[in-house]
């Protein structure tokens, strides 16, 4: 009788695990990188930056907490097909910077990022958000400066 009670008692146990479990795997399997219910972008430019332009509100020259500000031209092809613009605010000296900015499409079709400014001219991003297209925007990107005032921008942009 009790080996009878013990053998009910573990199916029970085992009957229970194997519902849980699905269920527990299919929420643990929630973070979607573009497979399934996203739909991934790579949307690729040329840059030309602004002009350098330094707002020093601490010690003169570069240091913690002056504000660099951009609005970058963004082409494809030779033509302009939008903008980027955006502030990044010195940590240090170095100059280390925490930046945000904007990347503009048209009037209505905006993607947000951010990314931590460093002297390499290679920066990685995150995509943070967006409007318009882009109002479920998620991702990164790739920002490469060739030294000459122009660049290369890519976006790996992920939409729900």
């Amino acid at each position: 009788m009790q080996r009878t009670r013990r053998v009910v008692a573990v199916g029970t146990v085992v009957v229970a695990s194997a519902l849980l479990v699905p269920g527990a795997v299919a929420s643990a399997g929630g973070d979607d990188r573009g497979g399934g219910h996203g739909h991934e972008t790579t949307l690729q430019f040329d840059v030309e930056f602004s002009p350098f332009n330094l707002v020093d509100l601490a010690e003169p020259g570069l240091s913690a907490g002056d504000v660099i500000v951009f609005d970058d031209v963004l082409l494809q092809d030779g033509e302009q097909v939008g903008g980027m613009a955006g502030t990044c605010v010195l940590i240090d000296a170095t100059p280390l910077a925490n930046c945000t900015g904007v990347v503009t499409l048209d009037e209505q079709d905006t993607i947000t990022f951010a990314f931590l400014n460093a002297p390499p001219p290679e920066k990685i991003f995150a995509i943070t958000g967006g409007s318009g297209t882009y109002r479920t925007a998620q991702g990164d990107g790739l920002l490469v400066e060739f030294g000459d005032g122009t660049g290369a921008l890519t976006l790996n942009v992920i939409s729900r």
